[in-house]
């Protein structure tokens, strides 16, 4: 008995062919960058396709380039082992290799990629909320050329991106982090193990000159609506103000109030909606106390 179905298999040899394949392939074709989720839901017949394009081993999509004062480019197919371990990556930006970090085992985290991760777009991705609230941008390569988009703009639902017929995830594009500001990230589980996360979320704060009132703040839920929720709420209570302890409980109350949850087999909606309360308190200050010493 096979597991799989049979289908095509396609391994091209440069970015110029394997983009002629996703548009000659069309919608028949799902693109492998590491597999550890098409593969799992093709075994599980959740997905059917008729051919298979392994980008997987692409050199010209794999790479990290992080520059001081300019920011960072993580090409698509580059492993989150690679990101998770790069030294100038996790000093410019550890809100992001935390979270990758935390994303399945040792084991996926060799084989995964973070282009795979947001092009799965799952509700309960670890990286779409601290890339979102880090300002990070999606490039989006086609034989036409390329386009840019923010990533809580690409990611539009639950197993829903903006990719189109013929056109792969490049990049992503960092900015480099402001003067006085931090970004935080953290989830929660059922357990400590190996788990889909019940809600995660990442805070970014600036700070003025005075490294007492803030400034900006976007802060990004994940697991708690169908793509990654920026709140609107939270910097409304907190900017042009000092941290205090009162104020740091309306932000907690401020994201509960657009989390918009399910209950599924990992968790209810009243015990995310209590999650995410918690978690907003917790990265606020810690987001706060970290700009203070940026």
């Amino acid at each position: 008995m096979n597991i799989l179905h049979e289908f095509e298999y396609f391994k091209p040899k440069s970015k110029k062919e394997a983009l002629e394949l996703v548009k000659g392939k069309g919608s028949s074709a799902k693109v492998l960058a590491g597999g550890t989720d098409l593969i799992i839901q093709m075994k599980e017949k959740m997905i059917k396709t008729d051919a298979i394009i392994d980008i997987s081993d692409l050199e010209e999509l794999k790479g990290i380039k992080c520059e001081e004062g300019k920011g960072a480019e993580i090409l698509a197919c580059t492993k989150l082992v690679d990101i998770e371990f790069n030294a100038d990556l996790k000093k410019k930006y550890p809100a992001l290799t935390y979270a990758v970090s935390q994303l399945g085992s040792n084991q996926v985290r060799v084989m995964a990629t973070m282009g795979g991760n947001c092009c799965h777009s799952s509700p309960a991705a670890e990286t779409p909320a601290p890339l979102s609230a880090l300002g990070a941008k999606v490039v989006l390569a086609s034989l036409e050329g390329e386009r840019e988009l923010a990533i809580e703009d690409f990611i539009q639902g639950n197993r829903k991106n903006a990719l189109k017929e013929g056109e792969i995830l490049y990049k992503f594009i960092l900015p480099e982090p402001v003067k006085k500001s931090a970004c935080r990230y953290g989830h929660i589980g059922l357990r400590n193990a190996m788990e889909i996360d019940c809600a995660n979320m990442a805070a970014n704060i600036e700070l003025e000159e005075d490294k007492k009132t803030i400034k900006n703040v976007k802060l990004v839920m994940g697991s708690v609506s169908i793509k990654p929720l920026v709140s609107e709420a939270v910097p409304k209570v907190l900017v042009g103000k000092n941290l205090t302890e009162e104020l740091i409980a309306k932000a907690g109350e401020a994201a509960q109030s657009e989390a918009k949850p399910i209950s599924d087999v990992r968790a209810s909606a009243e015990y995310r909606k209590d999650v995410i309360g918690a978690l907003a308190r917790r990265l606020v200050k810690e987001a706060y106390e970290a700009a203070k010493e940026a």
